[in-house]
């Protein structure tokens, strides 16, 4: 089976079809909470503390949602307007949204969020999606400003599916360039980039 990110880039991949069928999967939607549950103890929150958090590569807010429920607020970033439809549709889904190519990089303010998640979305970075895109400039754009827009000893905590060494080496090369400590940790074959 192909990896979806060698299908088409992740606006059309998840075109409305597809996200249906990814947010109406039991098994899928269970996975995805699991990690985003993971993510949020990975970032080392304050406890008692409400945060301001990124979800990058948001999808139908799933991962947010899971946000919501360990008491953190949450802005969601996506590229697929068919994922942000579905997220916007959810009556349990209350955070804002943005459509945003995270290649180009994060376009929000300095010290904006107290932490940052993104649940299978980063390795998307690593593949050419069309003639003119040079994915290491794409994960320095994506870690460059997403450092920037976390608070000072703001963390992200990073899950994704790394196609070879190559791939994951080139994450963690972009994250250690844009201030990132680019630590990596594996948990149950899931691997998280967990940096501040």
């Amino acid at each position: 089976m192909s990896r979806p990110e060698h299908t088409a880039p992740a606006e059309r991949f998840y075109n409305k079809r597809e996200a249906h069928k990814y947010t109406e999967s039991g098994r899928l939607v269970q996975i995805q909470r699991s990690m985003a549950k993971r993510a949020v103890e990975l970032l080392n929150l304050p406890k008692g503390k409400s945060c301001l958090l990124l979800d990058i590569g948001c999808g139908s807010a799933i991962s947010s949602e899971q946000i919501s429920r360990e008491g953190h607020v949450w802005f969601g970033c996506d590229i697929s307007r068919a994922m942000l439809e579905l997220a916007k549709n959810r009556s349990s889904s209350k955070g804002d949204l943005a459509e945003v190519d995270m290649g180009v990089g994060i376009p929000c303010r300095s010290g904006s969020f107290d932490g940052a998640i993104s649940i299978s979305a980063v390795q998307w970075l690593c593949v050419k999606q069309t003639p003119t895109q040079n994915p290491t400039r794409r994960l320095n754009k994506f870690f460059k400003s997403l450092r920037r827009c976390l608070v000072f000893d703001g963390r992200a905590a990073l899950q994704l599916y790394p196609e070879n060494p190559d791939q994951m080496n080139a994450i963690l090369a972009a994250a250690k360039k844009a201030g990132f400590d680019g630590s990596k940790r594996v948990d149950v074959q899931k691997y998280f980039v967990n940096s501040r």
